[in-house]
């Protein structure tokens, strides 16, 4: 099975089957029918992709009900440390914290369901993100939670000197201040 559960329901890891042979590899990024295999059913309708530098961390993000997004996010090139925070009032692990290292080497992916917020690293030079969606992106239903909360207590694998962070990003309120709307 190409999916490996998390303690998080719903967060799975996602490892395509990769064929390699003397003139590179091959492997289905996405196919509806191993997702769907495997009890997996999500229409996806936008697919997303950012090129950072290292030392960037975006995130924590999340759009509000009704324009929730479950995100199925890799790293095109390069490593990143993708993070999710369940959000999900009633969930057993709700404000609880996973990571995991996305790279264009381990090709793993992640499904993060509607609930979390989202939010990465660049541990390379460089990377490339891409992340296919469930739900179109609405700036009304923006949210976020503040990267640096002490409460998650987040080691993003980069110096506080070296990180590089939107301005909107530092004035997000921690987990304890967060206002949303998901219930598990």
């Amino acid at each position: 099975m190409p999916f490996t559960e998390t303690n998080f329901p719903g967060l799975l890891i996602f490892e395509p089957r990769v064929f390699n042979d003397d003139r590179g590899y091959f492997f289905e990024s996405y196919n509806e029918n191993t997702f769907s295999a495997s009890g997996v059913n999500i229409k996806f309708v936008q697919d997303n992709q950012a090129r950072s530098s290292y030392g960037v961390i975006r995130g924590l993000h999340f759009q509000q009900n009704p324009a929730a997004q479950t995100k199925l996010v890799r790293a095109l090139s390069g490593a990143i440390l993708d993070v999710v925070v369940d959000l999900r009032k009633g969930s057993p692990m709700y404000g609880k914290v996973f990571s995991i290292e996305l790279s264009a080497e381990n090709k793993k992916q992640l499904l993060v369901p509607r609930g979390f917020a989202h939010g990465y690293s660049v541990l390379s030079e460089t990377a490339e993100v891409m992340y296919k969606c469930d739900a179109f992106y609405n700036k009304e239903s923006e949210g976020g939670l503040l990267y640096s909360d002490p409460a998650l207590k987040i080691d993003w694998r980069i110096p506080a000197d070296k990180a590089i962070v939107a301005d909107k990003d530092l004035v997000l309120s921690g987990i304890d201040n967060c206002v949303t709307n998901f219930i598990f």
